[in-house]
């Protein structure tokens, strides 16, 4: 599959001062004292990799997820940054991210970061009403976003990614509208946006369960949603991706690259790769992935597993896929592929089908999961 030599690193970071009432990923707010050891073997696993050898591959973006990764001392991600370009081959104008929380950013960090050679700042916001904030167990309000943001910027960052939520409880249009405008006044080179989806076995599960908030309707959030595409439109953003908008020159490199099936290594409790075809990960559970000394192979994927996936991650993106590169990629054209899906998609117009790309219409980005479904 990897036929240019390009990757990507994943460096997942799982401690956080709090756990968000929404969040269902691999975080912990309770393990401070894990943290040493964490990173100790984090680096580890580094050192050892058997691959993407230094002669052969390039690694293209660099990305620190979590959790919280702000939460944790500069020193580490210093030191976990030093690794990875001793022991990988990285491209001069490789992308370099951090997800930072504004509770937890300093100048100090800030300065760290930029010294270190991260280039890329992503911070969540989620929303600008601090009683929305603080519904969902945000610990920050917009003030302290306001201040943070503007420290980035005086440090030097001039790639800025903003993270937005809708369909949150007790929000309503006007609150989209007021947290557009500020946003967009701050001049950030991306914004994402995303739908509160609502898991199991979470705090905002249980309070939304037991009638504790007014939750928007579905067309309600359709509304938001439609309102977000035509304000940052107008604003000069290009919808990239479903939930996705940038400046032109500023769209995520990362997660692209994962959008159009490149290979990835992912380091940390938790983090998954795709190399060779394969999908491994380590143990999410912390204590034990200190103890783990190699990734678990979750499956190999077949031919038409992997042209099935290349669809579904594809067509996340507006412009779509293009078919002259799946025919490169597989040696098969897409539309013989999967005619009969095209087909039935098609006839219930959410997919736009030309000679060169397919891509969803304006109907089927509100129906994505019904296109993905297609193909899986």
């Amino acid at each position: 599959m990897n036929k240019n030599n390009e990757f990507s690193i994943y460096i997942h970071i799982p401690f956080c001062i709090s756990k968000c009432k929404y969040c269902d990923f691999n975080s912990y707010s309770n393990k401070n004292s894990l943290i040493d050891k964490y990173v100790e073997k984090l680096i580890l696993d580094i050192q050892e990799s058997q691959y993407f050898e230094k002669d052969r591959y390039i690694c293209k973006t660099i990305y620190f997820g979590g959790g919280t990764p702000s939460y944790i001392d500069e020193k580490y991600i210093e030191k976990i940054l030093t690794c990875i370009k001793e022991k990988f081959k990285i491209d001069k104008n490789a992308e370099i991210t951090i997800e930072c929380n504004p509770s937890s950013i300093t100048e100090n960090k800030l300065k760290t970061y930029f010294e270190s050679g991260i280039n890329r700042i992503s911070i969540g916001l989620q929303s600008t009403n601090n009683n929305i904030l603080e519904i969902i167990g945000r610990k920050h309000t917009y003030e302290i976003f306001l201040e943070k943001y503007n420290l980035i910027k005086e440090i030097g960052f001039n790639n800025i990614n903003i993270d937005l939520m809708i369909g949150l409880p007790n929000q309503k249009l006007d609150d989209v509208k007021q947290d557009l405008e500020k946003v967009i006044s701050l001049n950030p080179t991306h914004i994402s946006s995303y739908s509160l989806i609502v898991y199991e076995e979470t705090k905002m599960y249980d309070e939304i369960l037991s009638n504790k908030y007014i939750m928007p309707s579905d067309d309600e959030e359709r509304e938001m949603y439609y309102f977000m595409q035509d304000k940052l439109k107008k604003a000069g953003y290009n919808q990239y991706e479903i939930s996705n908008f940038s400046k032109i020159g500023y769209e995520s490199k990362h997660n692209t690259m994962c959008w159009k099936q490149k290979e990835y290594i992912g380091f940390g409790a938790g983090a998954h790769s795709f190399i060779n075809n394969k999908r491994m990960y380590y143990i999410d559970n912390i204590e034990k992935f200190l103890n783990t000394k190699h990734m678990i192979i979750e499956e190999e994927l077949s031919e038409i597993e992997l042209m099935k996936e290349y669809m579904i991650i594809g067509l996340r993106m507006l412009e779509g896929i293009d078919k002259k590169q799946f025919e490169i990629i597989f040696n098969k054209k897409l539309d013989d592929v999967f005619k009969s899906e095209i087909k039935k998609l098609e006839k219930r117009e959410l997919i736009e089908n030309s000679k060169t790309n397919i891509k969803l219409t304006r109907k089927g980005i509100d129906f994505a999961n019904i296109v993905w479904e297609e193909f899986i």
